[in-house]
């Protein structure tokens, strides 16, 4: 029986540091065996999981002793918040540790988006020297727009700031004279619609909520500049796929860059197969060599102290 079951992947430091105090299960294919993962739970006091492990009824009912949830990342979509405050489990994401992560990840695609010159190896290997149709743009001079401006969103606006971009942010949960816009710079957008008309980037940062579920469907994506690049690290399901695969296939917008999806992995008949303009990763944004060190530490700090607490 173990205190600790950790069903998917975690620094390796961070687990021997629990091993040395509690009885952990370290397994991180266990996220693909949901009953074996349920059989892991009898007795246990803890969970560490990432996105893909569903924290759900089934799996909660399959234990009466667990005392906390740490979630490697910060996102709590795939955990069933209700019913753990019911059950008097903590929920314990990893705020901040991956901030750096996901700031580098927005700034990079949005560069590899704008210039346009990278991925040419294929013609230039074959004799060919393809000049013309690789002259791209640049950020500097250009409207960053962000949806939702938390610490991830502050962490891209500093950067861009310092590369020359103006930036714009709609936030209905912060208000307008927090200090925040005014020490990084940033304006505030009076509406989600403000923001796509006039920003040649777009980057969404907020969670996955009955309300921001296609929060970025067909009608927004048609307010959007034909040349401007929308940015997706927050959460699958805040972009209706089928309608930002139809207009990039249409040229309504110029590209994108998406890391989270409604259905993760991709199905093979993916509604963003030969999509031109885009950029797809797999849910890897957040993930660093370092950011998955501070991650991991974090969730084993918290996690333990909460199990020694308790005992």
């Amino acid at each position: 029986m173990s205190d600790i079951v950790i069903s998917e992947f975690m620094d390796e430091a961070a687990v021997s540091g629990l091993r040395s105090r509690f009885e952990v299960l370290y397994e991180p294919t266990l996220v693909n065996d949901p009953g074996r993962l349920s059989n892991a739970l009898h007795g246990a006091r803890a969970l560490i999981v990432r996105n893909r492990t569903q924290v759900d009824a089934d799996l909660l009912g399959s234990t009466g002793s667990l005392r906390v949830v740490g979630r490697l990342g910060v996102g709590l979509d795939n955990i069933d918040q209700e019913m753990c405050a019911a059950r008097n489990i903590q929920v314990v994401p990893a705020t901040g540790a991956n901030n750096t992560a996901v700031a580098e990840y927005v700034v990079a695609s949005m560069l590899l988006l704008v210039r346009g010159a990278f991925g040419a190896n294929e013609a230039m290997l074959a004799g060919e020297w393809p000049r013309s149709r690789l002259i791209g743009g640049e950020v500097s001079g250009r409207t960053l727009g962000l949806v939702g401006f938390g610490g991830i969103a502050r962490e891209v606006a500093s950067r861009a700031r310092a590369m020359g971009l103006e930036v714009h942010a709609f936030d209905p949960a912060l208000a307008k004279d927090a200090p925040c816009w005014k020490a990084l710079q940033v304006n505030c957008a009076d509406s989600l619609e403000e923001l796509l008309v006039g920003s040649d980037v777009v980057s969404l940062h907020v969670p996955l909520t009955p309300h921001t579920r296609h929060l970025i469907d067909g009608g927004k994506l048609a307010l959007m500049r034909s040349n401007a690049i929308l940015i997706n690290t927050a959460r699958g399901g805040v972009i209706d796929d089928a309608a930002l695969a139809d207009a990039l296939r249409t040229g309504r917008i110029g590209g994108a860059a998406v890391d989270v999806f409604e259905t993760e992995p991709l199905p093979a008949d993916s509604v963003y197969r030969d999509t031109p303009n885009l950029l797809l990763t797999p849910h890897i944004a957040g993930v660093t060599c370092e950011s998955n060190i501070r991650v991991s530490a974090m969730i084993a700090r918290a996690v333990g102290r909460i199990l020694e607490t308790a005992a």
